[in-house]
């Protein structure tokens, strides 16, 4: 098979198409000849060495979601068939013409969705549920602020939240993305660049604050986000954008009762990952079916430009999700 390859640790370049092995399938795996693959952070930082895949996925074909036809099953699959169109959170070796995936952590395509559309979905449902939802606890009725309003996660959680009774407020870095972000269903998109989100917040809040803010950005914003959290309020962390080291101050924390918590997704188990893929299932694939939730692709790339798709992540001037299109 084809399969895109981080030949060493570097520049978008070093992305190039290789011939590779087909996976071999366990048996709680399905093969699935992939028709599009979701492009994501991550892989950018396992391209560049500094996200380095967890043990049993491929160290050099990164790649976390793919979409696609099953041509093979293990031994012990019962929930689908050779046939089957699914879309798959995987661990990594998803940027390649076939992929191996636990059974449990594959859901079926809705059938109003392309290929494309579907391979948008794993990484980004699967991190905003586990995040918002599960560790979050955001309850209808309450709301959400979101960092990085445009991104993937951004557009993601934005029409989750709202779908699910919340409201949600995000931050983005141009009036554009702004009005992106508010035609999705968001309340209201701060300009980060032109305002200071946290009196922002207090003003559209009546001094309340949210009571979930999802953050991937850290660094300075960790102190702002415990000042905007209402009274047990809730600060979940998916990445470190701006730096891991913070000073907070933690008699805040303590005022407010406020929870501190935050996960990777790559790292966990199966059964945990199944879990998720569960949940998405009953409560957000009705709602990707009637149209209440849509997937948001900002560009489709090829396997060739596999570099150019990681430099548009890189400069961040996309809206939605990177798709990579495979014949």
């Amino acid at each position: 098979m084809k399969a895109i390859v981080i030949t060493q640790p570097g520049a978008p370049d070093v992305l190039q198409l290789r011939e590779r092995p087909l996976p071999v399938v366990k048996h709680n795996e399905v093969l699935i000849k992939v028709k599009a693959s979701g492009v994501n952070r991550p892989d950018v930082a396992q391209r560049k060495g500094n996200y380095p895949p967890p043990a049993g996925a491929s160290p050099d074909i990164p790649g976390l979601e793919i979409a696609g036809e099953i041509t093979q099953i293990g031994k012990e699959v019962t929930r689908f068939k050779i046939g089957d169109k699914v879309c798959a959170l995987v661990s990594g070796g998803g940027y390649a013409e076939f992929c191996a995936a636990p059974e449990g952590q594959c859901l079926p395509i809705p059938g109003n969705l392309t290929f494309e559309e579907a391979a948008s979905l794993p990484e980004t449902f699967f991190t905003v549920w586990s995040n918002v939802f599960d560790r979050g606890k955001l309850q209808p009725g309450e709301s959400l602020l979101v960092h990085g309003g445009s991104s993937g996660i951004g557009v993601t959680a934005i029409q989750m939240a709202t779908a699910l009774g919340s409201r949600a407020y995000v931050t983005a870095g141009s009036k554009e993305k702004c009005r992106f972000c508010e035609q999705l269903g968001a309340a209201k998109a701060i300009n980060y660049k032109t305002e200071n989100f946290a009196e922002r917040i207090k003003e559209l809040t009546g001094g309340k604050g949210v009571n979930v803010v999802l953050d991937m950005v850290g660094g300075d914003y960790t102190q702002q986000n415990l000042q905007i959290l209402a009274e047990d309020g809730r600060l979940v962390l998916i990445n470190t954008m701006k730096g891991k080291d913070v000073a907070v101050d933690l008699s805040l924390i303590m005022r407010k009762r406020l929870t501190v918590t935050g996960s990777t997704l790559r790292n966990r188990d199966v059964d945990f990952k199944t879990a998720i893929a569960a949940n998405l299932k009953q409560h957000i694939w009705p709602l990707l079916t009637a149209g209440k939730i849509k997937p948001v692709i900002y560009k489709t790339f090829t396997p060739t430009d596999a570099a150019a798709a990681h430099q548009l992540m890189e400069d961040s001037t996309h809206m939605g999700k990177i798709v990579i299109k495979w014949s």
